[in-house]
């Protein structure tokens, strides 16, 4: 067994492997670019070794340099994590050269399965039902607008050594497809060192299952059961779960069997994934396979017991399986949540900047329940434009996927951020849809369930009786609290009122305190909820509310703002402010104020680069047209113009930095 390895990587995927290489008693060796020097992974591994500034073209992805950083540490084994140098057979081939072992698939694997063009003749080759699609490298936008013609649309254009949603794009039309073509072409250049494009048919209502596989170098391979990744944005995945709702036993063990015999085909010797795009009926079709450690994987964990990581750094040590199929059980349900540093409510714009606040739910595993938080993140930390958006995977395991569900719903509700934009709300707001609950899925569910994007989840009359009910007693103890300052003035005791008028958003409820004790307060609503008791220990100053309403346990959180809180539970966020009868009485004769008028600005959506602007002044533009390209976090994002006009003045240029609202141009 190895006495050092190097992570060749950041973020939670190196704390992750540091933590099971923590487990095994191997040393670690954390690599980091100049705008990671205070990271998590530099500060968990045993020792670190700069490699460059911010880009990851300079850095993370420089082959030489984390090879120098092995030989400086005297690291016997790297493992790659995700992305990166995960996918790229020159990495494994280098290391071999400098008597380093990789932590992964050998370099003939990857290249036959790491690659989307070769994996699917490979594919076919063996056998194996692929979706119907042009294999080869496509030279020009106009030749891609003709393969898209005789696939018919839709169609997918994918970069060959893509990965994370990145260089992907979905077209319906030959404008769409030359459009997407460069974009892609310009986002798998940026993001992967390699611009191929390949296009394949895009398959309506599908959903997206794959298949975990461990080999080992003496030719045994294995399948761990199946992940379902169908709810994605961009086609970046946000919410996971093992197993999959949809697959009955029979095509479980057909899809497995399939994944290991592709898998077998290439000798395949480490942790894997076969991606399958399946119908609704359980026909599947081979997507590609990911010859990496993937971003979901503890949800398998969690059902199945094993390590992945472990198991990964054995088999590089030559050990053989010590896991036969037959051993493969899954047990219970794991949800996973991809925690995201971007703006929802924006259409999902990334947000970068200091984690003022950073408060996950404490990992545990109580009465059957286990909350799971992978993250490379830290309060104080900052979330920066160079890499991907990710802040922390929160898993939930449980008996029953009804039970994970709502063991998700509650550890997302005591997920704590400040500081910048994030999808918390979000991903909330999923774990309480119906459709999500039943397990309805297909890779369009954010599409079709929030076609006009993200507003927070409805103020349902529940979620107004919780919400009232916890703004009077957040005021109610504050004012307890203000009973107790010292050096008042002697004589009769403060009081304050017991009724109360409680603002939520813009509508008007009533409540009452009609009796208080050291930790339950009995609150009355007006109407159809009476008396409600509640019993929380929770003190002015803590970020999150918890306590037990009429006996049902709930988290909210808590942010002070002018006469109240603004309150964020179960995907609604919404500001509670909380008056006497008479504050309020005068409070309804305050004007309101009314927003700036912005309608003839482009502002700029999110900190970013300009990478492009498109017209000049005195340009009539129609609503539609492109005016601007600005990258953040290696994804371009087109500014289009929203109305007919004509450009009156523009205030950006490419290559400018600009803060988010930042104004790019004018309109007439």
């Amino acid at each position: 067994m190895f006495k050092k390895i190097l992570i060749a990587n950041r973020g939670e995927i190196a704390c992750r492997v540091i933590k099971t290489a923590r487990k095994m008693g191997i040393a670690t060796v954390a690599v980091y670019s100049d705008a990671d020097a205070r990271a998590l992974h530099v500060e968990m591994a045993d020792e670190r070794v700069n490699i460059g500034p911010p880009p990851a073209a300079q850095s993370y992805l420089l082959i030489d340099r984390i090879i120098a950083a092995c030989k400086q540490t005297g690291a016997e084994a790297v493992h790659p994590g995700y992305g990166f140098l995960s996918e790229r057979s020159a990495f494994p081939k280098a290391l071999g050269e400098a008597g380093i072992v990789f932590i992964g698939p050998n370099a003939r694997a990857i290249d036959a399965m790491g690659d989307k063009i070769e994996s699917k003749k490979a594919a076919a080759a063996a056998g194996v039902s692929t979706v119907p699609g042009h294999m080869g490298i496509i030279e020009t936008a106009e030749e891609a607008a003709q393969i898209a013609e005789s696939i018919g649309f839709p169609v997918m254009i994918k970069a060959s050594a893509g990965g994370g949603g990145k260089g992907m794009r979905v077209a319906h039309s030959a404008a769409e497809v030359h459009d997407g073509y460069a974009r892609a072409k310009s986002e798998a250049r940026a993001s992967f060192g390699d611009d191929r494009i390949f296009i394949e048919k895009f398959i309506l209502n599908p959903r997206h299952i794959e298949i975990q596989v461990l080999g080992d170098k003496h030719g045994n391979v294995i399948h761990l059961g199946e992940r379902e990744c169908s709810i994605q944005r961009r086609n970046q995945k946000v919410v996971e779960e093992a197993p999959s709702p949809l697959l009955d036993s029979k095509t479980r063990r057909l899809m497995g069997e399939q994944a290991v015999a592709l898998a077998k085909a290439v000798n395949y010797d480490s942790a894997g994934t076969v991606e399958f795009v399946a119908g609704q009926d359980r026909s599947f079709f081979f997507l590609e396979m990911n010859t990496r450690l993937q971003v979901e994987h503890p949800v398998t964990e969690l059902v199945t017991g094993f390590d992945l990581v472990e198991q990964m750094i054995r088999v590089a040590a030559g050990e053989k399986l010590a896991i036969k199929q037959a051993d493969v059980k899954l047990n219970g349900w794991a949800v996973e949540t991809r925690i995201y540093a971007e703006d929802p409510y924006r259409n999902f714009l990334p947000s970068i900047g200091r984690l003022v606040k950073y408060r996950p739910p404490m990992e545990q595993a109580k009465d059957g329940v286990t909350l799971r938080n992978d993250t490379g993140v830290f309060e104080g930390g900052e979330i920066s434009i160079w890499y991907d958006p990710m802040i922390a995977k929160l898993c939930a395991h449980a008996p029953t996927r009804a039970e994970a569900i709502a063991a998700m719903a509650q550890g997302l509700d005591n997920f704590y951020i400040d500081g910048i934009q994030h999808n918390v709300p979000f991903v909330s707001a999923i774990m309480g849809n119906p459709r999500w609950q039943q397990g309805a899925l297909s890779t369009g569910f954010i599409a079709d369930e929030f076609p006009e994007g993200f507003k927070g989840n409805p103020l349902t009359p529940e979620l107004v009786g919780r919400l009232t009910t916890v703004a009077c007693v957040l005021d109610h103890c504050e004012n307890r609290r203000k009973r107790k300052i010292s050096g008042q003035m002697n004589g009769r005791a403060v009081s304050f009122s017991k009724q109360r008028c409680v603002r939520l958003g813009k509508d008007w409820h009533d409540a009452q305190v009609v009796h208080e004790s050291d930790r339950l307060i009995q609150i009355v609503l007006p109407g159809e909820r009476g008396e409600r008791a509640v019993v929380s220990s929770w003190a002015p100053g803590q970020p999150v509310w918890h306590g037990h309403i009429d006996g049902d346990e709930a988290y909210v959180q808590v942010r002070r703002i002018a006469n109240g809180y603004r309150l964020s539970h179960r995907g609604v966020t919404v500001d509670a402010r909380v008056y006497t009868a008479r504050e309020a009485e005068l409070v309804r004769l305050m004007p309101e104020k009314i927003a700036a008028d912005t309608s003839k600005k482009l502002l700029c959506p999110m900190p970013g680069l300009v990478i492009a602007v498109h017209v000049v002044e005195g340009d009539e533009v129609k609503a539609g047209d492109a005016l601007a390209i600005v990258e953040a976090m290696k994804m371009e994002n087109i500014l289009r113009a929203e109305i007919d006009g004509t450009v009156k003045k523009i205030q950006a240029k490419a290559g400018d930095s600009l803060s988010v609202d930042a104004v790019i141009m004018e309109f007439a």
